[in-house]
């Protein structure tokens, strides 16, 4: 049975949320600390391939984030998880080919844990906080926000000080709690694309850049490359009504033998002005589109047939010409049916112009499965540069639109942390 009042309560165990309880242990606060979840396990970005980019921009929006503090809390995040960055070569041969295209190819210091490793992370960061004494409770969803309260199917808790760090996936969790705490707030902002699947032979510049992050003209850019052991996966949603739709991503272990393939995303990202209209809502009926479509389930495409203007059926998936076969079951189709026009259009013309960069990459056996669909664009009105939203409330990570990945939601829960004590 849960105590009826804590001093330090954290609503979410990604990286946001536990750089928060990491910083409250570090300042020593004198009050009991404790880390609610609705998932059955740690959740967060850690879980899903476990990639860290440390270096500014990279992961941190610019209204947010100064270079020179961004640095300065990157190091810190550093010190904690200790991951080995990863080495990079040929990096002017790329660099060169992007000059003439107007693509940008960034420079980043990396880490890679893949899935394994992640979760072994994981379960190392939570046994530290648990013998620190923080109280760690999953598979305990928080129903409603008040001001001073916070309400479980088992009762309420009171609190003196709050976080609210729900991630990507949380986003109408987040929603309903800046509803009832009276927190106006923004969601206009939305990325959407596909997942590109192919065999390392195609993609070799994975040999020489774990993640190479192409930026192209139109808004489109290159995200979560996954090789090694890599596979397609599937996340699942809820609308608003209660039907259910899903996202693709990508994760790769680092301990499993090579399976020779590549996957990464091209998103395009659209902000939606005159009328404003809400991201989430646009991206609920663009998933739910798909999932029509694609009888429950996502859509893949080969490029070759996506070249000759027909869909993709169960014969383009055989072992002649397209050697490899996807690594998520979703169903053969066409994109250009459910995919909006203008979004198409940027993308296939950036994998173009990433196809003059790495020669390969457009391979008819190549798949493109859709949708991909990043759920972070709640913006709330915050008091200061804390991420505060009430007196004794502050709302952190990718969910919040504080960050865009691990080291980043890590730094904004430091931050919080720092402005609670």
């Amino acid at each position: 049975m849960l105590n009826k009042h804590w001093e330090y309560v954290i609503i979410g165990t990604g990286p946001a949320g536990l750089g928060a309880a990491f910083e409250l242990l570090e300042k020593k606060v004198k009050g009991k600390i404790l880390m609610l979840d609705r998932e059955k396990f740690s959740t967060g970005g850690l879980r899903n391939d476990c990639k860290m980019n440390f270096t500014y921009p990279v992961g941190f929006p610019q209204e947010f984030w100064e270079k020179e503090e961004a640095h300065h809390y990157l190091d810190r995040v550093e010190n904690i998880l200790k991951p080995p960055v990863k080495q990079k070569n040929n990096l002017e041969t790329y660099q060169k080919r992007c000059r003439p295209l107007d693509v940008n190819l960034l420079e980043i210091r990396q880490a890679h844990l893949g899935t394994d490793g992640g979760l072994e992370l994981i379960k190392e960061l939570t046994a530290r906080l648990r013998e620190s004494g923080v109280t760690i409770e999953l598979g305990r969803e928080v129903l409603e926000v008040s001001e001073n309260k916070v309400r479980l199917e088992e009762g309420e808790i009171s609190f003196d000080k709050l976080i609210i760090a729900p991630g990507r996936k949380g986003f109408r969790f987040l929603q309903s709690a800046m509803g009832s705490l009276d927190i106006d707030y923004l969601d206009n902002i939305i990325d959407i694309g596909i997942r590109v699947e192919t065999e390392e032979e195609h993609y070799p510049i994975v040999r020489d850049y774990y993640d190479p992050k192409f930026h192209f003209p139109g808004r489109v850019r290159t995200f979560c490359t996954n090789s090694g052991s890599a596979h397609v996966v599937r996340e699942r949603y809820t609308s608003k009504n209660g039907s259910t739709y899903y996202s693709v991503n990508g994760h790769a272990y680092s301990k499993k033998e090579r399976n020779g393939l590549v996957n990464f995303a091209m998103l395009k990202t659209v902000r939606l002005t005159e009328p404003l209209a809400s991201g989430q809502d646009y991206a609920e009926m663009l998933g739910l589109q798909a999932a029509l479509l694609g009888g429950g389930k996502p859509i893949m495409q080969r490029v070759g047939d996506f070249r000759m203007g027909k869909r993709s059926k169960l014969a383009s998936f055989n072992d002649d010409l397209y050697s490899f076969k996807p690594t998520l079951d979703c169903t053969p189709g066409d994109l250009s049916l459910v995919m909006p026009g203008k979004i198409l259009r940027a993308i296939w013309k950036s994998m173009k112009e990433l196809d003059t960069i790495i020669p390969g990459i457009l391979h008819p056996s190549t798949i493109m499965y859709y949708p991909e669909i990043k759920l972070y664009a709640n913006k709330p009105e915050f008091r200061d540069r804390t991420f505060r939203v009430k007196d004794n409330i502050w709302m952190i990570g990718d969910g919040a639109g504080t960050s865009r990945g691990i080291t980043a939601a890590w730094a904004s829960g430091i931050r919080a942390a720092e402005s609670m004590v």
